[in-house]
């Protein structure tokens, strides 16, 4: 069966609610689901999972130091994520904070393990965003890229 896994690095408390909110959607979309900060994530549980969401704030318009470092160290798998499900969100204290430029910093890194990112032709076209805490209309985005993480996975890892 597969698994799922959410990565996130969070200061103030919005990175990690959004976190939360996409795990549970996930595991809701029967996906068992993890939901870790980076600093109690391994090598080991990234290369266990079959999907794995990450999630930053945003830092001069990339991911945090703490999770650049995290998969600075993984390329001790590289090559072992090809072909798992990947997906990206942010947060930021402000709209032209960096956010969408910091979920492509993500997505560069997942890419580049040979993972595959599923677009959303709906919303939050490459990931859920907030602006300062979760709103509701945020917190609709993170359900829904946690259900077509989830979906996704199922349909390619039965």
């Amino acid at each position: 069966m597969a698994t799922g896994l959410v990565i996130y690095y969070s200061r103030s408390g919005n990175t990690k609610h959004m976190a939360k909110v996409i795990a549970d959607a996930m595991n809701a979309a029967d996906l068992p689901t993890k939901c870790k900060s980076v600093d109690d994530v391994s090598l080991d549980d990234l290369q266990a999972a079959d999907a794995i969401v990450v999630g930053s704030p945003t830092y001069y318009g990339r991911m945090a130091g703490a999770l650049a470092s995290f998969f600075d160290e993984s390329v001790a798998r590289h090559g072992k994520l090809d072909g798992k499900v990947g997906a990206a969100f942010s947060s930021s204290s402000n709209v032209g904070g960096g956010n969408e430029t910091t979920i492509l910093s993500i997505i560069e890194t997942l890419l580049i393990h040979g993972m595959l990112v599923q677009g959303d032709p709906q919303g939050d076209h490459y990931g859920p965003v907030s602006i300062g805490k979760p709103d509701e209309r945020v917190l609709r985005q993170c359900e829904r890229r946690g259900r077509r993480v989830a979906e996704l996975a199922r349909r390619l890892f039965p």
